[in-house]
């Protein structure tokens, strides 16, 4: 039930029971008028008449009804207007307040998907640097394990070297004449025994010989100490080699000194 109605059915009642106390004030008085003619001996039309006159009052007694009646309307509908104008106010201002709370957690679903972002770029990068780290870690390992001889193989390369101008500085013709000279060729032998096993030594670490007469002079594992022509080679190529090279593990150890033929 609304509050204009309620209004109206306590104002009815109101007036209703107003006008049945009326009533009852207008019977009584009626009465007492009637007996007082009665006692007087009046007219019986005069007493009509009075009667009348109070009918007449009770009826005029419903005008205020509906004054009373008019007004509590016009201010149930006073009151609807407000109540009207409260919800509208009301739900414009949670409409408002809905707005704001979406764009407040739009903005801040934003930033959250940004901040995902940057962590997501972040993990990536310390991943790739971290896979960096371990494969400039292994290489360096490894480099290590390959070249830890070098400076060991460097202090037998004079050695090697020696062996080599001993076993050159005996006569081709001589170094196997066991009947006329066995002490040079027993000798001869010995230190190519020596030689071979060095170099077998060499080649089990990862250490090999390099540098023969006819090869390309290449100056990235040749030294070149003079040139000279020769009719007999071809130019550009190694005539001479001086010292041997060495290459430990496919990097030079040290350059092979040569002598390179050129054009006559």
């Amino acid at each position: 039930m609304s509050l204009r109605s309620r209004s109206i059915t306590i104002a009815r009642a109101a007036l209703t029971k107003e006008l049945h106390l009326s009533s009852v004030s207008a019977s009584s008085a009626q009465r007492a008028w009637q007996r007082s003619l009665l006692q007087n001996n009046t007219n019986t039309s005069m007493a009509s008449s009075y009667s009348v006159d109070f009918f007449t009052l009770r009826t005029f007694s419903t005008k205020p009804e509906d004054a009373a009646t008019d007004e509590p309307a016009a201010a149930d509908a006073s009151t609807d207007d407000k109540t009207e104008e409260t919800a509208e106010k009301a739900s414009s201002s949670s409409s408002s307040s809905s707005e704001k709370n979406g764009e407040e957690a739009d903005k801040k679903i934003a930033e959250l998907e940004q901040q995902v972002k940057d962590l997501k770029d972040n993990l990536l990068r310390s991943l790739a640097e971290q896979e960096n780290t371990r494969r400039i870690a292994k290489r360096d390992v490894e480099q290590a394990r390959s070249f830890a001889i070098g400076s060991f193989a460097k202090s037998l390369l004079d050695t090697s070297d020696n062996l080599s101008r001993a076993l050159d500085a005996v006569p081709e013709e001589l170094r196997h004449d066991h009947d006329h000279h066995p002490v040079l060729a027993t000798l001869y032998e010995g230190i190519a025994m020596t030689d071979d096993g060095l170099t077998k030594a060499f080649a089990k670490n990862g250490l090999q010989k390099f540098g023969l007469p006819g090869d390309k002079f290449d100056p990235n594992i040749h030294e070149a100490l003079f040139e000279y022509p020769d009719p007999n080679g071809t130019a550009g190529n190694i005539g001479q080699v001086m010292k041997k090279g060495f290459m430990l593990n496919s990097r030079v150890l040290r350059p092979a000194e040569v002598g390179v033929i050129k054009a006559p």
